[in-house]
């Protein structure tokens, strides 16, 4: 892995049109991108455009990333934008499935089947859900953001984000329950 010094040397190339640096960054980051999209997106094609759009869009406005935050926070963001905008065009939101969730490794099977099987109802849930419960549960729990980045991400207030969020898991809730 490429250390945040090394990085910031790339970033500086990347200002500066360095396609090399671009590659490099590129390989350093498209695979967590490319699942980022994916699991919200759920189309492999999609996702892909979307990833690509993504660089794109960071390449253009890397003058812009000022390292407040990590350069690939930074990206993540642009990825998760990029992905709202596929998904408003679409009007909905794509199909969690079982592979966008990665379980922790154990050595007990049984553990394994259980959590399997928890994975499995708890998407199958989140599938029936209105489209901004998906999106708030898989931006605050898939993708990692707190409340203060959901609400800029989405242009809503603290208080609305932390009220849906929470009326989200109370619903996510209510549903596993129900098909257990």
């Amino acid at each position: 892995m490429k250390t945040l010094e090394t990085i910031a040397q790339l970033i500086y190339r990347c200002r500066q049109q360095d396609q090399k640096a671009q590659m490099e960054v590129y390989q350093l980051y498209y695979k967590a991108m490319y699942n980022t999209a994916l699991r919200m997106i759920k189309d492999p094609m999609e996702a892909e455009d979307a990833m690509q759009e993504s660089f794109l869009k960071a390449f253009q406005q890397i003058h812009s990333f000022e390292q407040q935050a990590t350069f690939g926070a930074w990206l993540k963001r642009i990825v998760v934008n990029q992905c709202l905008t596929v998904l408003k065009k679409q009007h909905h939101l794509g199909v969690l499935d079982e592979e966008t969730v990665v379980l922790a490794d154990t050595d007990d099977s049984y553990m394994e089947e259980a959590k399997a099987s928890k994975v499995k109802l708890l998407l199958h849930c989140m599938n029936l859900m209105k489209h901004n419960d998906q999106l708030l549960l898989n931006l605050h729990y898939l993708e990692g953001y707190d409340l203060e980045e959901i609400c800029e991400i989405l242009n809503i207030s603290y208080a609305s984000c932390r009220t849906q969020l929470s009326r989200a898991r109370q619903r996510l809730k209510r549903k596993m329950e129900e098909h257990e």
